[in-house]
């Protein structure tokens, strides 16, 4: 668990601002979460026999008993606020929510304890119509970040039914294959055999690739939806690949599931993930509804707006304000102050701790205004400010304080 340094920050508000506008204009609101909820609604959701609830999570009692856990991702907890607050009867619902997540893995670039993910989810939407609208929403993302190289591969895991079958078929086919597989793998034979199709055991990928399809054991209805959504990619030119290794590792899904990748973050290659999850909303105590949403890791998208080059400038001051002497500390706060009512967009930072003119100006430089605004007693007096160019060539001019906001709002207007 790490802090996001100042010199950093600009960077993740400009992509949450991204984030934020893009889901307001599209008719998402924002719901604020808790960070801790009751352990068993993660066992419940996620389900017990997964990395996340066996390994991962951050658990505590409380001095009454009560088993808490800190937040491993967001979707329970969206859920349970929203039957919680009867947000789901009879009502569709276009939610988002942004914010830091906790699990116990193995820290390393683009994977830590505390991480930070955007969740959008959307309740009372039975068709693939909100499916491609996410897919949409997420491709328009990478284009106005302007990031390349993210591809998008799809899979679907049918109904409850169909997967319960299936599973049985693929089992089957492990247990011929018992010896093959590592411990982890044996382990999950059992509990959760369709997670075995997710290993990244290179001993085990041809074992892997002939394992039985899912696909191949969808009714018509979960086939044509499954058809339907990749039809309507490929009308929206939204490109995909059909991945049947692709189960995600939640309990919860069913039907689409999908991952935006990339291979220009090593091992940590998912950007967004997603999908369909309607028995979530029954299985925590709330009526029979459909869901589907997708989570994007923040810390991965930085590395990978930075990777490419992409991350939004740091904002530098317009002004810094020098002020010499007691005389033009009051007068120079005043003139700030009224420059900052004149000219909301006006970025100025007014010198604080003294210091003579030498170490101010040095500060100002440091600083990467554009200009040094002088006031000291003369200019009190006189009524004027020094202006002194810090990135450009030109003299240091005197003018009148009164000129000033109009010569500080050209300089804004070129800017823009």
């Amino acid at each position: 668990m790490h802090p996001i340094l100042p010199d950093r920050t600009f960077a993740w508000q400009a992509l949450e601002d991204t984030l934020r506008s893009l889901l307001q204009h599209s008719g998402y609101a924002e719901i604020r979460l808790a960070f801790l909820e009751h352990t068993e609604l993660f066992k419940r959701s996620i389900g017990e026999v997964t990395d996340i609830v066996e390994k991962e999570m951050y658990t505590f009692k409380t001095a009454s008993g009560t088993s808490l856990t800190l937040r491993p991702e967001g979707t329970a907890g969206c859920v349970r606020a929203a039957i919680d607050q009867g947000l789901l009867y009879n009502q569709q619902q276009r939610l988002w929510y942004l914010g830091p997540m906790f699990r116990h893995e193995k820290p390393q670039a683009g994977r830590y304890r505390q991480f930070y993910q955007v969740g959008v989810e959307a309740f009372g939407f039975p068709g693939v119509d909100i499916e491609l609208e996410h897919l949409l929403l997420v491709s328009r993302l990478w284009s106005r970040l302007g990031l390349e190289n993210i591809r998008l591969e799809i899979n679907t895991l049918g109904s409850a039914e169909e997967r319960a079958a299936y599973r049985q078929v693929l089992v089957d086919y492990l247990r011929q294959h018992e010896s093959e597989l590592d411990e982890d793998s044996r382990r999950r034979l059992d509990s959760n055999p369709m997670r075995i199709l997710d290993s990244k055991n290179p001993a085990m990928q041809e074992l892997l690739a002939q394992a039985p399809k899912l696909m191949d054991h969808l009714g018509g209805e979960s086939a044509g939806r499954f058809e339907r959504l990749l039809q309507l990619l490929q009308e929206m030119e939204i490109p995909c690949s059909v991945n049947p290794r692709l189960v995600r590792g939640l309990d919860y899904y069913c039907h689409t599931v999908y991952e935006w990748v990339t291979d220009d973050l090593g091992a940590q290659s998912a950007v967004c993930a997603g999908g369909r999850f309607d028995g979530l909303i029954e299985q925590l105590g709330g009526r029979p509804n459909s869901a589907t949403g997708f989570a994007i890791g923040i810390d991965r998208l930085m590395l990978l707006l930075e990777k490419q080059q992409r991350l939004a400038p740091r904002p530098l001051p317009d002004v810094y304000m020098v002020l010499l002497g007691e005389r033009a500390e009051a007068a120079g706060f005043a003139l700030a102050e009224r420059l900052r009512d004149q000219l909301p967009g006006l970025n100025l930072v007014v010198n604080c701790g003294g210091g003579s003119m030498k170490s101010q100006i040095k500060r100002a430089d440091k600083s990467g205004a554009a200009l040094a605004v002088l006031l000291g007693g003369d200019e009190v007096e006189s009524g004027e400010v020094s202006i002194k160019y810090l990135r450009e060539e030109g003299k240091q001019i005197k003018i009148a304080q009164a000129e000033l906001p109009g010569l500080l709002r050209d300089r804004l207007d070129t800017k823009t």
